[in-house]
């Protein structure tokens, strides 16, 4: 073989190579597009199982959560419910405790999403004795609650002795005079139950239109 025809040998090989790898090589399109396919699942199964954003629309936690404050929710923590399963949940880290702030499907609307305190878990013993909360008979210290002295409502300030449900939950808003909470529709199925209130990402104040940067990565308690 003379040293021409071993050129034009290796030219073509190099060539063949070449084509071979363009060929097999996927369109950039493509590549963008299976990239933003598997982002766009990753962010369903996080939003599904894992985190969720919320937003507060209404005073009925403050001054806990304000309206415009935007939050982080753990669904895993109580169980992810399962989409098309009929309500069946992923098993849980922990059980739903006293003072967790937590999301929930209202029961009366479960399109709907509310957002309150739980007082009371299975098995509690429940009172209210003009607007002073007592668990188990023992008067509770909530420093965090607001109440509006000018609202006197008999229905909503005394009623009990009652004891919480099994797998339901008691749940008030930290600003007790308006709050539409367990005290007019009843105890909290947990299985409504979305997640728990983690921490404040966002807030924004409608009235001054300015963020208010103060509250901004606030852990919810």
């Amino acid at each position: 073989m003379t040293g021409t025809e071993a050129t034009l040998q290796a030219e073509t090989a190099k060539g063949k190579t070449k084509a071979k790898a363009k060929s097999s090589s996927k369109p950039v399109w493509r590549e963008y597009m299976e990239a933003l396919l598997v982002a766009v699942a990753l962010a369903l199964v996080i939003r599904t199982f894992g985190f969720q954003a919320f937003r507060i629309p209404s005073g009925s936690m403050e001054d806990t959560l304000l309206i415009g404050d935007y939050l982080f929710v753990n669904k895993f923590l109580y169980g992810a419910e399962v989409p098309f399963t009929g309500g069946m949940r992923l098993p849980s880290i922990g059980d739903p405790e006293r003072g967790d702030i937590i999301v929930f499907k209202f029961p009366q609307d479960t399109s709907t999403d509310y957002i309150k305190r739980c007082v009371a878990v299975a098995g509690d013993t429940i009172e209210f004795r003009d607007k002073v909360l007592f668990i188990n008979g023992e008067q509770q210290d909530e420093p965090f609650t607001k109440l509006d002295a000018r609202r006197r409502d008999p229905s909503r300030n005394n009623f009990g002795p009652i004891v919480v449900p099994d797998g339901h939950l008691f749940m008030m808003g930290d600003n007790r005079d308006y709050s539409a909470d367990s005290r007019s529709w009843g105890f909290l199925d947990e299985n409504l139950i979305r997640g728990k209130a983690l921490f404040i990402y966002w807030s924004w104040n409608s009235d001054s239109n300015r963020p208010r940067f103060s509250r901004i990565f606030d852990i919810i308690r």
